[in-house]
């Protein structure tokens, strides 16, 4: 792979450029640069389209909402979710993860690792189990078992689920992770994005890397003409799709593992680095 202080040739047609949000675009403040903000409208002015590809929910995208230019579409919930940030974050498409392989899940933790509590994010917001940390931004959640949170009347009467969420108190993260896969990885897609043992359940099959190639085809985009960032396992398989990809300089070990490259921390602009790159590549200068 790579390093920093040796860039990695960059494709010769740019054509997308796909990052996670936390940890890779914005600060840990939770705030984009001035310099980023130059970079991703200077992308945009060159005629690369950016999509945000995030494990956040649409109604959490504030933090970049201000910069969305184009488009405006963003990839939410690891992939569950396509979503128009132009108007406020209404959901274009929604890939769910099925109430019933849900409670599946569910059963499957409960017995691998005693002591989990989970939430179940929906597309009109989150619920939460009475062990599972509040949700401060969210004062509007039911708070129940997991098996009434995932209850429906009959198929359709409910919200999709998006994802859902499995804490531990005690666990590893990455310990968590393995667990969880190795008990109901089956049965759907298992990653983690926080720093603590947390972790985020989708659709079988359901990914960032997943829902961005089918936005790629739609648009005619090879994975050859993306450029993608990220941070933490919930992002390998994106910078495994795309044709060239970086890890932050704050990365977990599994994503420099598997980009073909690697960039300077999110606190340092790691991804407007890239990009001024690009441009200068393609005979652009983002704006000052």
């Amino acid at each position: 792979m790579t390093s920093a202080t040796d860039p990695l040739p960059l494709p010769p047609t740019v054509r997308l450029i796909a990052t996670d949000l936390d940890g890779t675009l914005l600060h840990d403040d939770k705030s984009v640069s001035g310099r980023t903000v130059a970079a991703l409208a200077a992308a945009e002015e060159a005629g690369i389209e950016v999509f945000f590809v995030t494990g956040r929910p649409a109604r959490w995208m504030g933090v970049v909402s201000d910069h969305v230019h184009g488009h405006g579409l963003a990839i939410c919930a690891n992939g569950a979710a396509v979503v128009d940030l132009h108007s406020g974050g209404r959901l274009l498409e929604v890939r769910p993860l099925e109430r019933g392989t849900a409670l599946d899940v569910v059963q499957r933790l409960r017995g691998a690792a005693p002591g989990t509590s989970f939430a179940v994010e929906t597309a009109t917001g989150i619920h939460y189990e009475p062990g599972y940390p509040p949700f401060h931004l969210d004062p509007g959640a039911t708070v129940a078992v997991a098996e009434k949170l995932l209850h429906e009347d009959g198929p359709g009467s409910a919200a999709p689920v998006l994802k859902l969420l499995a804490q531990h108190g005690e666990l590893a993260p990455d310990g968590f992770l393995t667990l969880a896969r190795t008990a109901a990885g089956e049965l759907a897609t298992i990653t983690r994005s926080s720093p603590t043992a947390l972790l985020e359940v989708s659709g079988p099959g359901v990914s960032k890397a997943s829902t961005l190639a089918l936005c790629c085809a739609e648009r005619g985009i090879s994975s050859d003409e993306v450029v993608a960032f990220g941070d933490m396992p919930n992002d390998v398989e994106m910078l495994t799709w795309a044709g060239t990809s970086f890890a932050m300089g704050n990365a977990h070990p599994d994503v420099v593992a598997a980009a073909s490259g690697r960039t300077v921390a999110n606190n340092d602009d790691g991804v407007a680095v890239v990009i001024e790159r690009i441009l200068a590549a393609q005979g652009s200068r983002p704006r000052s």
